[in-house]
């Protein structure tokens, strides 16, 4: 065959079509696929909890007003199942029959309490729509130890809340089934695991699964109250005797000057009826879970949770006063069912009508606990934000909550359960003392936050906040003087030993970031010098050195040699004979005497000589094998880890730790038809990456809007998607922003030049873009378009 004719020379400012080895070359490598593992733990956590939810999701995981009712307020709901009962378990033995003229009086003052609660927190959520309650008010306003002091002692509150929810819950469970009191403690902390477990499936997962026992509870309550209002209109209530074995001691008249009660009795009833109004503060602490506009909803969310729990509390009150419900020593039955019984009579209708009130008061007496869940994690985030708690506690999980807030609190409700042995009366005197000192502080805030911006309206502001504040503050002194004996002052004494505990955690804190942030511009531009060196240490000639060497030789150094330090001489001989063999030029292999055995100190010695040597920066790689099971890696030394650790301080010295994770790295099978694990876990990454690329259907795009993996070359185009990432120039590089925009079909590079920065563009938002399409470095890219930033309904 003849040979081919040369190409003929192409006309000056002629196309020459490229050649095969052209196209070979301008074609881009094919994408480097990484099989990243999933842990066991994470594989269970999936199981468990569902799939991952992508941060862009969480404006979904917000609540309408009905869900967030039952999330936020069934705590403050619960307590008018035993609010009541409490009032008369102090009245009834100190004044007898006339305990019953006494109880509506004073709910009737913790109603006026509750209202101007309520006035105030609405108040509280306008002006701090962004949460955190009794926290962020009193901290803008009286600093950070006063803020400390609320915080704390909500916390504590909110922990103890969980413990009595889940101990009262059983209780009423072992009242009615008397063969589960040995196990009231083992009950208690399965309900608070799964209370735990529903919350950390997700916030909008939880008010669905809470909610139908929360509304289960106030139509039950709402079928009371008014079929016992008819009966008392009609004069049909039955009257029930004082002289059933027992009851509380019933006590004689007596002659103080509120109906026969002293003063102290009558504030003794008061304060134990004080449970009635705690969790009011609960939705101002967690107003970002609500729907847009969230502060209007948080608002009248609050408004209707005051007066549920007005209507139930007052109601419950007048039908126990007429009926002469008393309380047991032992708790049961409770006042609830008392009058539960009273009303609806023994027949069928009201048998069923009576277990199903009792159905509904022990779920909602259990599912109390969830307002903590709500709450206790977002104000523990608050906190550790500020730097008063471990930072661990700001992280959001596996799906959007923040999953260790909520096993703090499941952790700390189950060691009061065991230690009090679930007993309610055990854990009643320790609670409502932190929640009233959190009230006093946030109205306090409040009322100086008025006085300060003299806002329109501040006037009115001032007067609910400053009386807020005053009632507040007076029924915590009441609260703490009553129950101070009876186990209240173990609050009174744990909230301020954990402020000062929480302080010098704030200080510790404070002084590592001031110690990292010093002088750290000046660092990054510090004069470097002009040689790099890179030292390899080598024990062996293995797979683990064989990485660390490919690198190596990837960032042409000036000088590259590897290093072995020789404690075993057999063993060096060995890989001196191995290094010949290899045939690497230019890499030589110093093998080093370590007579003493002590590799890190003969590492920083040989650093500091080869420095002395020459001035240059020096780079020291590590391989490093990563063992895969525990009892592996006890098999194995951490020596790469603690010379890392030794020459971590010596100037112009960087250590790099060279991985090799065992059983992962291996060569691929010569069969890959059957799909292995790690192929499977590659795919399933894969999709998820691909779908957290995929536009809301809700995102209104321009017409005419194309989709990223259709663009060509010098296409003028409109497309839409979400910012992966924005990359910035440092101040003495070029101005400009760059920013990569996928939407699920690929990924295109918007360039603004010019600009260091554009108010509203970062990672997560929504962009659209119109220009015509360039291409730099095999990439496609869009050069100064129009813009307009997207918004998903």
């Amino acid at each position: 065959m003849a040979p081919a004719a040369p190409a003929a020379p192409a006309a000056p400012g002629a196309l020459v079509p490229p050649s095969a080895e052209d196209v070979a070359l301008a074609e881009p490598p094919p994408p480097t696929r990484v099989d990243v593992p999933e842990t066991p733990l994470y594989r269970l956590k999936t199981r468990l909890l569902g799939s991952p939810l992508h941060t862009g999701e969480l404006a979904h995981e917000r609540l309408g007003k009905p869900t967030a009712l039952a999330v936020f307020a069934s705590d403050n709901l619960s307590s008018s199942a035993y609010a009541t009962e409490e009032i008369l378990r102090i009245l009834v033995p100190a004044i007898g029959v006339a305990a019953f003229s006494l109880v509506v009086p004073v709910t009737v003052a913790l109603l006026v309490v509750l209202g101007f609660l309520i006035l105030s927190y609405r108040q509280t959520i306008k002006e701090y729509p962004s949460a955190g309650g009794a926290y962020i008010v009193t901290k803008d306003n009286f600093g950070k130890v006063p803020a400390l002091v609320a915080g704390v002692s909500l916390l504590t509150d909110y922990i103890l809340t969980v413990a009595v929810s889940v101990a009262a819950g059983t209780a009423a469970m072992a009242s009615a089934i008397p063969g589960l009191q040995p196990y009231v403690v083992p009950i208690s902390i399965a309900f608070i695991a799964i209370i735990a477990f529903g919350n950390l499936r997700g916030v909008k997962e939880s008010g669905k699964v809470f909610a139908v026992p929360t509304y289960f509870f106030l139509l039950n309550m709402l079928v009371l109250l008014v079929w016992g209002g008819i009966q008392l209109v009609r004069g049909g209530l039955p009257q029930q005797s004082l002289n059933h074995p027992g009851l509380v001691h019933v006590g004689g008249a007596g002659n103080g000057l509120f109906m026969g009660a002293a003063l102290f009795v009558v504030l003794r009833a008061f304060a134990s009826g004080g449970a009635a109004v705690t969790g009011v503060e609960a939705i101002s602490n967690g107003v970002p879970a609500f729907r847009e506009p969230s502060w209007r909803n948080a608002r009248t969310t609050l408004v209707w949770m005051g007066s549920l729990l007005g209507v139930m509390f007052i109601g419950l009150s007048i039908l126990a006063a007429k009926i002469h419900s008393a309380p047991f020593e032992k708790g049961t039955p409770t006042v609830i069912s008392q009058v539960g019984k009273a009303v609806y009579g023994r027949g069928p209708s009201g048998h069923v009508l009576f277990y199903l009130l009792q159905i509904g008061t022990t779920l909602i007496l259990v599912l109390a606990a969830n307002t903590s869940f709500a709450d206790f994690p977002r104000l523990a985030s608050f906190a550790a934000a500020d730097g008063f708690m471990p930072r661990q506690l700001t992280k959001r999980g596996h799906r959007l909550v923040f999953s260790n807030g909520v096993l703090t609190l499941a952790l700390g409700a189950s060691v009061l359960v065991v230690a009090t042995d679930a007993k309610v009366s055990r854990l009643i005197p320790l609670y409502a003392i932190g929640v009233f000192t959190s009230f006093t502080l946030s109205q306090a805030g409040m009322a100086k936050h008025h006085l300060t911006r003299r806002e329109p309206g501040w006037r009115r502001g001032m007067a609910i906040n400053g009386f807020g504040a005053v009632l507040s503050l007076v029924v915590d002194v009441i609260i703490a003087l009553t129950k101070f004996n009876e186990g209240g002052w173990v609050v009174i004494v744990a909230v301020p030993v954990l402020v000062v505990i929480l302080l010098r955690l704030n200080r510790q804190y404070v002084a590592e970031a001031a110690e990292l942030r010093e002088n750290a511009p000046r660092a990054a531009v510090a004069p470097i010098r002009r040689g790099h060196i890179v030292l390899i240490f080598v024990d062996q000639l293995d797979l683990a050195a064989a990485q660390a060497i490919r690198y190596a030789r990837s960032i042409s150094p000036d000088e590259l040699r590897a290093v072995h330090f020789a404690i075993d001489m057999d063993r060096a001989a060995e890989l001196r004979q191995a290094w010949c063999d290899l045939g690497l030029s230019g890499i030589p292999l110093d093998i080093v005497e370590c007579p003493d055995r002590r590799l890190a100190r003969a590492a920083v010695n040989l650093v500091a000589e080869v420095l002395d040597e020459k001035e240059t920066e020096l780079t020291v790689l590590l391989p490093r094998v990563e063992y895969g099971g525990t009892w592996h890696r006890l098999l194995h030394d951490r020596t790469a880890h603690q010379i890392a650790e030794a020459l971590s301080d010596v100037p112009h010295v960087g250590v790099t730790l060279m991985p090799y994770h065992l059983g992962r790295n291996s060569a691929p099978r010569a069969d890959t038809t059957t799909p292995t694990k790690a192929s499977k876990r590659a795919t399933k990454a894969k999709s998820e990456a691909l779908q957290a690329t995929l536009l809301p259907s809700t995102l209104a795009v321009p017409s005419g809007t194309v989709p990223i993996g259709s663009l060509s070359h010098r296409d003028r185009a409109t497309v839409a998607g979400r910012v992966r990432q924005v990359r910035v120039q440092p101040r003495d590089g070029v101005a400009t922003v760059e920013v990569t925009l996928v939407d699920g079909t690929g990924d295109v590079r918007v360039v603004f030049l010019g600009r260091r920065h554009i108010p509203g563009i970062a990672p997560g938002t929504y962009l659209s873009a119109h220009a015509v399409v360039g291409q730099r470095g095999g990439h496609l890219e869009m050069l100064n378009p129009e813009y307009t930033l997207l918004a998903a309904d």
